[in-house]
Parts: structure tokens; sequence; C-alpha cells
């Protein structure tokens, strides 16, 4: 009886599908996003200080110019 027994539950262990898999996608994202939004915002600054820096060159030149 046990050599029918244990092939038999081994068997029906074996056809049992794997169980789901949780997303970790989104939540992921959900903790990056305050970093993804500092890097987005410093992006932004980073391109108005060049824009002033580069007004300021311009500044510079036109009155070592005269």
């Amino acid at each position: 009886m046990k050599g029918f027994l244990i092939p038999l539950a081994l068997l029906l262990t074996a056809c049992n599908p794997a169980p789901p898999q949780p997303k970790t996608g989104d939540k992921a994202n959900a903790i990056f996003d305050t970093q993804i939004q500092a890097v987005q915002k410093a992006q932004a600054v980073e391109g108005q200080v060049m824009d002033a820096a580069e007004a300021q060159r311009r500044q510079i030149d036109q009155a070592t110019q005269q």
C-alpha cells in the first residue's frame, strides 16, 4: 500500500500550479516616486541656472566690448 501512496502523493503535488506571484512593478514605482520627482525638479532647476549663467556671460561680453 505504501508503494502506491507515495508515488500518488508526489504526482498530485507535482500537478498543482504554482501560486500567483505578487506584482511588484507598481509597488517599486510608488517607492521611488519621490526620488524621481526630486531628480526631475533638480533637472528643471539646472536648466534655469544654465540659462541664467548664459545670460550673465552675454552681459559680461557686451560690457567688455564697449
